[in-house]
């Protein structure tokens, strides 16, 4: 969950690591989910995501004056959606506004003609008291101004000021039991509250019904645990590092400064070494986020378009190496991690005391403990840092970290894993890194074999493959990942986001990692036969959700 939009038609300052601003509106929180401490802030939905989060008010940007300067520095599809679902909401609330000044303008109208006769009543009651004043004797005084208190109120307090004495508290204010709601009247604020932000509201009080909720938003937030305190706890601590119960911590959209909604980036040089689906991507990013980056490729050619882009080409990863403060390196499996580190012109050979070195491949947990042994052994300083994702979210910078070794290493590569993912983790000790990332991809790797086994079942039922997506996308299963891998199955196109051939390696190994511990992992053994069939039929370079060929052959 990322921190990046405040509230209706209104912009973050960007103080959000490399996340741009994001347009979103207020919603009213969970009754049970509890403000965070310290400044004012606001729980708001994100335009475009399923996202919440709880922002600051000092965070606020009005929406229409920068609207065009956002536009200009964010050019993401995701953003232009987000950007047109805004204009849509502000479309749809200003009709229903014109509406409601349309209904309120009749309703006046009949207020005050009912004033009026209200009025001309207590003025004829006035008349007749006055006649019949001088027709008394003193002693009946007291009953003519009994009389006169009656008329007065049914004259003079007209029908629209007893509707105001009714009326629920004013549209516009927070309600009393609501003071840290209350957003400080700065000019910016005074602006919003006065200008032309379209169907604004001030959330109810805890004690009225959630009206704006997001019907998915419980969903979201408690998808990995039972216990809403956990997550609540993740969201209150963005811009932190928090620890975690595991003893392990997390970054979010961490500690560098956002100019314009950009990160600074470190000044230290960067090198990159592996330019397959996840490192180009990867070096996109950490280019666009204006970082000074060396690569080097096994195909040197992959190098040019980002030599295009202002990277620089180094020769071999040992001449990478030399001349970088940090290198990262993403391969494909344990022997080409290896190979890069130990073989000719290596990675060991360019490492001096103080040079800093940060694996990202996807590998097993000996081998990582063995380059970080030898790299430590010339005075270097590891980190493992795999990264867990496909392509679609390397190119938009949306990956998720996990990290582990070196503490130190980890808080320096803090602007570059702003630019490449959208949180990262750090798990402690090396090789635990590599164990959570098996995990993780042993349970996706599961997932999609169970999606194509669903799928064709279904097709040989006589069952339609589209309704059960419907329907999966309409239950507790949803999710981008399920949608995304069912559509290239029903399309029959199994163009690589992931590859067959890593999502079986993966599951080897975290069957292997099973087996060391003596721990059953039967669906995973399961999965990574289809998986190994599917390799048979030469699927090896497709997309994983090939693997639903294994089942139609």
């Amino acid at each position: 969950l990322w921190f990046r939009c405040l509230m209706l038609s209104f912009f973050s300052r960007g103080k959000l690591g490399r996340y741009p601003p994001w347009p979103g509106k207020i919603v009213n929180p969970p009754k049970d989910l509890k403000k965070p401490r310290g400044k004012k802030c606001f729980f708001v939905k994100f335009f475009g995501t399923e996202d919440h989060a709880w922002i600051k008010v000092e965070q606020l940007k009005p929406y229409h004056p920068h609207k065009e300067e956002m536009i200009k520095i964010n050019k993401g599809k995701r953003f232009q959606q987000a950007v047109d679902a805004v204009e849509e909401f502000l479309r749809k609330t200003k009709g229903k506004d014109q509406a409601s000044s349309h209904n309120s303008t009749e309703e006046k109208n009949r207020r005050n003609s009912s004033e009026e006769r209200g009025k001309q009543s207590a003025g004829e009651e006035k008349r007749k008291a006055s006649l019949s004043e001088g027709k008394v004797k003193k002693g009946t005084g007291e009953g003519k101004k009994r009389v006169s208190s009656v008329s007065s109120e049914r004259g003079s307090k007209s029908p629209l000021k007893r509707a105001q004495d009714q009326s629920p508290r004013k549209r516009g204010r927070p309600p009393k039991d609501e003071k840290d709601l209350t957003i400080p009247e700065s000019s910016t604020v005074k602006r919003v509250m006065t200008g032309t932000v379209a169907g604004f509201k001030w959330p109810p009080s805890v004690s009225e019904p959630v009206k704006d909720s997001d019907p998915h938003f419980h969903h979201f937030l408690l998808s990995q645990t039972e216990k809403p305190a956990v997550c609540y706890q993740a969201i209150t601590k963005k811009l932190k590092v928090c620890e975690e119960e595991t003893g392990s911590t997390s970054i979010q959209a961490a500690d560098s400064t956002a100019v314009n909604g950009s990160i600074t980036p470190t000044d230290k040089k960067i090198g990159f070494l592996g330019l397959g689906l996840m490192g180009s991507g990867i070096v996109s990013n950490l280019l666009k986020m204006g970082h000074t980056v060396t690569v080097w490729n096994r195909t040197a050619e992959k190098c040019d378009l980002f030599i295009q882009e202002g990277a620089r080409l180094g020769r071999t990863p040992a001449e990478v190496v030399s001349t970088c403060d940090i290198t990262f390196a993403c391969v494909s499996d344990p022997k080409a991690a290896k190979d890069l580190v130990l073989g000719p012109s290596g990675v060991l050979q360019g490492i001096r005391p103080g040079k800093c070195y940060v694996d990202m491949s996807t590998v097993d947990a000996d081998t990582v403990t063995e380059l970080a042994q030898v790299i430590v052994s010339r005075g270097g300083r590891f980190l493992e840092a795999p990264v867990s994702g496909n392509q679609q979210l390397s190119n938009d910078g949306m990956l998720v970290i996990l990290a582990a070794g070196d503490r130190g290493l980890y808080e320096d590569c803090s602007s570059c894993f702003q630019a490449m993912g959208k949180t990262s983790f750090f798990l402690g000790e090396v090789g635990n890194a590599a164990k959570m990332m098996l995990i993780v991809n042993m349970v996706q790797g599961s997932f999609m074999a169970t999606i194509a086994e669903g799928l064709t079942l279904a097709q040989v039922t006589g069952q339609s493959q589209q309704t059960l997506l419907d329907i999966l996308n309409q239950g507790q299963l949803a999710s981008i990942f399920l949608d995304q891998k069912c559509q290239n199955i029903l399309q029959g196109n199994f163009k690589p986001d992931f590859y067959l051939k890593y999502i079986q390696k993966d599951l080897r190994l975290a069957i292997a990692l099973g087996d060391s511990v003596n721990h059953p992992t039967p669906m995973a053994a399961a999965a990574n036969e289809v998986y190994k069939r599917a390799k048979a039929l030469d699927q090896s370079d497709n997309d994983m959700s090939a693997v639903y060929r294994a089942y139609i052959h």
